[in-house]
């Protein structure tokens, strides 16, 4: 026992001898001492969450990682804001903030450090804190020209924290955000999980600001008009009575959507071909109209070339 204790005191001799390594308990010691400065400070840390657990009293609670240890946040300060009215009854609230903690999983937080008990190195955090802090810095807060960080038309950096077919939740400098499939992208958009993931950051554009108070505040935002529309230029490579192969992203009331190989969004309503076509399918379109003001070609399958089966 005593030559372990030696041998975690002394310095280890390396390789390179004027290099010093550091051990995994003096890397935990240096981590540690920095989530205790945070405390103190009430600085805003980043972790991912990577987990959902129940208490022993049936409480719901976060799992956040921050550089290998591990911080607690209870349900009530993860500030899931779920409207409980007749338009949006939601059954349980425990099941429905348990669904958007499933969503979120593996995605970026911050969270402010609420309570720390250094012999066992625990920590309680609140990602609500963190939230209104950074609302008040980005949204409220007015620099030397008179207006706050965020406004309307700027183009700003969004984590994405859930990902549905239809919808991405980013959360945009404290408040979060749903963008539709339509705002993402100018192109047709079949399943907004095969072009976002939880926890990565994307780039948006500010369409619309409402702040009243940190605790009010509301935020529309885009993410196709920071990419711009390829499918214009695109379009003048389209010609009437051309064929072209393509991919359905969607069908909607008898209207197929079909993202055609050239860099061109496409409809139809009819397919010539005896088999029913489905999302995926890759399939062979010809152009019967070109609809200008829409910057969409209009058309007929003529056969699937490969069904998603």
């Amino acid at each position: 026992m005593a030559n372990e204790k030696k041998l975690n005191n002394a310095s280890i001799l390396t390789i390179d001898s004027d290099t010093v390594l550091e051990t995994p308990q003096s890397k935990a010691d240096l981590i540690w001492h920095e989530i205790q400065n945070a405390y103190r400070t009430k600085k805003i840390l980043t972790g991912m969450l990577g987990g959902i657990e129940k208490t022993e009293t049936g409480s719901l609670i976060a799992i956040v990682y921050y550089k290998d240890f591990r911080a607690v946040i209870p349900v009530t300060e993860m500030m899931i804001n779920l409207v409980q009215d007749e338009a949006h009854n939601y059954g349980e609230l425990t099941l429905r903030q348990n669904k958007v903690l499933n969503n979120m999983l593996g995605c970026e937080i911050d969270f402010i450090v609420k309570g720390l008990d250094t012999p066992t190195r625990s920590i309680v955090a609140s990602r609500r804190d963190a939230m209104l802090k950074k609302r008040q810095i980005f949204y409220l807060d007015q620099d030397a020209s008179g207006r706050p960080k965020i406004y309307e038309d700027r183009i700003v950096q969004a984590r994405v924290i859930a990902v549905a077919e239809k919808v991405v939740r980013a959360e945009i400098f404290g408040v979060e955000v749903s963008i539709l499939a339509r705002d993402l992208s100018f192109d047709w958009l079949g399943d907004a999980r095969e072009c976002f993931h939880v926890g990565e950051n994307i780039l948006v554009r500010i369409l619309e600001v409402q702040a009243e108070d940190p605790e009010h505040i509301s935020v529309r935002a885009d993410v196709k008009s920071v990419e711009g529309n390829t499918s214009i230029e695109n379009m003048k490579k389209c010609k009437v009575q051309g064929k072209y192969a393509g991919t359905i992203e969607d069908i909607h009331k008898g209207t197929v959507y079909v993202r055609l190989s050239i860099g061109v969004n496409a409809i139809a309503h009819s397919c010539y071909d005896p088999r029913t076509p489905g999302k995926k399918d890759n399939v062979s379109f010809v152009v019967t109209h070109i609809d200008e003001e829409r910057n969409i070609a209009v058309g007929i399958i003529t056969r699937i070339i490969k069904q998603n089966i």
